[in-house]
């Protein structure tokens, strides 16, 4: 790895990717969840253009899908619980991510994107916020190994702060649900 003004400015959005992560665990709201996530999706796809990490990239484009359809989803009041067609919906994005996994699928490393990619799926498809904060945690064990693979030094590094932060963010729901009831 060398120290070039490509791989810096793919460290430059990688930090902006996982500030942007970070906040998502703090926030109370699926919808203020989907859009910073959604912003982060994009940081996250410039970083691994410039890493050329083509699995990392095909799972971006499948998250930016599967946000913009869950931010109008949420848009039309569908709040509560999952019906019949948000099952479908959720399989037809696993199916995408397995389609795109099939064209860019290097060795065995290159799939701990694509689990970490249907982990965080589900757990912004089942819309509960303490089930997205509980899920981060073997997400962001995911990430940051595939980070250490595509030698994204600030990916394993604010991945390990994001994963800090979503214990945080789970403990501090259920406290919170604990004392409401």
């Amino acid at each position: 790895m060398e120290l070039t003004l490509v791989y810096v400015g793919s460290q430059i959005f990688t930090i902006l990717t996982y500030a942007l992560l970070v906040m998502t665990y703090y926030v109370k709201s699926r919808k203020k969840v989907l859009v910073i996530s959604f912003l982060s999706i994009v940081a996250n796809l410039l970083a691994y253009v410039l890493l050329n990490a083509g699995t990392g990239v095909a799972m971006c484009v499948v998250a930016i899908a599967r946000n913009a359809y869950f931010l109008v989803d949420e848009k039309k009041g569908n709040h509560e619980e999952n019906k019949i067609k948000d099952v479908v919906v959720l399989l037809v994005i696993y199916f995408a991510i397995g389609v795109v996994t099939y064209f860019t699928y290097e060795d065995f490393w290159s799939l701990l994107s694509v689990f970490a990619t249907m982990l965080y799926t589900y757990s912004v498809w089942q819309k509960k916020t303490l089930v997205y904060k509980l899920c981060g945690i073997p997400i962001g064990i995911l990430w940051v190994c595939y980070n250490a693979y595509v030698k994204s030094i600030f990916g394993v590094i604010l991945e390990a702060i994001l994963l800090i932060s979503s214990v945080i963010g789970y403990w501090m729901e259920r406290k919170q649900q604990k004392s409401n009831q």
